[in-house]
Order: structure tokens, then C-alpha cells, then sequence
């Protein structure tokens, strides 16, 4: 293996590491907010329960 192909082996992992962490993000965003609604939902369901 020469240096360029070594360099471009680095370049291309650290893409992939970064495009990693992006999708790693979204999907803790998307985690977060289905336990919100989830929450909210329980929430709702046992203030009704206490109030009837």
C-alpha cells in the first residue's frame, strides 16, 4: 500500500465516522421525542383516572 491509498483510507473512515455520529443524533432525537409523547400520553390517562 503507498501513502496516497493510506491517506485516502483515513479520509474515507473519517467520512464514515462523522455520517455515524449524524445518524447516531437523529435517532437519539427521534427517541426522545417518542418518550415525550409517550409521557404526555400516560400523563393524560392517569390525570383522568384521579379526576373522574
Amino acid at each position: 500500500m503507498d501513502e496516497a491509498e493510506k491517506e485516502r483510507n483515513r479520509e474515507i473512515a473519517q467520512n464514515e465516522a462523522e455520517r455515524q455520529i449524524t445518524g447516531d443524533i437523529r435517532v437519539s432525537a427521534w427517541t426522545i421525542v417518542f418518550a415525550i409523547i409517550a409521557g404526555v400520553i400516560v400523563f393524560a390517562m392517569v390525570w383522568h383516572w384521579l379526576n373522574r
